[in-house]
């Protein structure tokens, strides 16, 4: 089969479409899924670098969320399974035609979405959950400011923060984006200088700030943020983690809280699962769902981390692999 592999740390460069040998039988309690569609992330990239927190050890194959169909059960699997439509998250390994991996990391794909849709889905919705519900604790009716509103994550949020009865604002650094933020439920759009950008006119406004890009972001969000508002760090897409000032957080008691959605899973199993039923509960709604900005074909996924890398997609990149 084929595979996009890594066998030396490199960035681009690094990726290698190979030939690969088959994923080893399913065994007890595993099943083999023939992949359809991955969903790429911001981390995919960073791994090409090691510069992502979870490191996997060389060679790999990028690749942490998938949609498929299952090809073959272990034992204690129930064989009616096989054939069934289902999304797959692991630390990496996805980007691959057919993977073997542990049942509890496949569920059936969210409500009426495609295979594109159910590969782009649970990443970024799973982190605007953990983000917005349970660090967050978000309200109805409060003030919401989703930066870097573009990105896959950043339109989960601000769907999410619409669904849940926020007043939305989106900022992004293109008018295309912030289109794609209005559609996502934003009831105000801003276009932001990524290098220098402007949140002056919102002091003391927000009461909840998501932020995945960092760097010259924080200081101004922090800023746009009423007293007692929270921060929640996403991460850093624009420039490596700044100094806070603690004197200014403290008298304006402000809260800055991490965010980690998979690390919330893998800490707390049970409340990994009850927000992952959350997030498809609401698709089975049609209330959730990705946008796909751009989709290619298996042969050139390089062309779409290539496309992440420069901030050109809005939404998810979706790498379709064809029966």
């Amino acid at each position: 089969m084929q595979a996009w592999m890594v066998r030396a740390l490199g960035g681009l460069g690094a990726l290698a479409l190979e030939e690969v040998p088959e994923p080893p039988p399913p065994g007890p309690g595993e099943v083999t899924l023939a992949v359809s569609a991955v969903g790429l992330n911001y981390p995919d990239l960073l791994m090409l670098e090691g510069r992502y927190q979870f490191r996997p050890p060389l060679p790999f194959a990028p690749g942490m969320e998938a949609a498929g169909r299952v090809s073959a059960c272990g034992a204690g699997v129930p064989p009616e399974l096989e054939g069934k439509r289902v999304v797959a998250g692991a630390r990496c390994g996805l980007l691959a035609e057919r993977a073997t991996l542990p049942l509890a990391a496949l569920r059936p794909v969210p409500g009426a979405l495609t295979d594109a849709e159910a590969a782009a889905f649970t990443t970024g919705f799973l982190t605007a959950w953990v983000a917005l519900v349970v660090r967050g604790r978000l309200a109805p009716g409060e003030r919401l400011l989703v930066l870097g509103a573009g990105g896959g994550t950043g339109l989960a949020a601000v769907r999410l923060g619409a669904v849940l009865g926020a007043q939305v604002t989106a900022a992004a650094a293109s008018a295309g984006k912030l289109v794609a933020a209005r559609r996502a439920g934003a009831g105000e759009a801003v276009l932001l200088d990524r290098s220098a950008p402007d949140l002056d006119r919102f002091a003391d406004r927000f009461d909840l700030v998501f932020d995945p890009i960092g760097g010259p972001f924080v200081l101004p969000a922090l800023r746009a943020l009423r007293w007692g508002g929270r921060y929640l760090v996403i991460g850093f897409v624009g420039g490596p983690p700044v100094a806070l000032p603690l004197d200014a957080l403290r008298a304006r008691g402000l809260a800055v809280l991490g965010v980690r959605a998979g690390e919330h899973g893998r800490r707390d199993p049970e409340a990994g699962r009850a927000a992952l039923a959350a997030i498809d509960a609401l698709a089975a709604e049609g209330r959730l769902s990705p946008h796909v900005g751009l989709r290619v074909p298996f042969a050139s996924a390089a062309d779409a981390f290539a496309a992440l890398a420069a901030g050109e997609v809005v939404g998810k990149a979706v790498i379709a692999i064809e029966p």
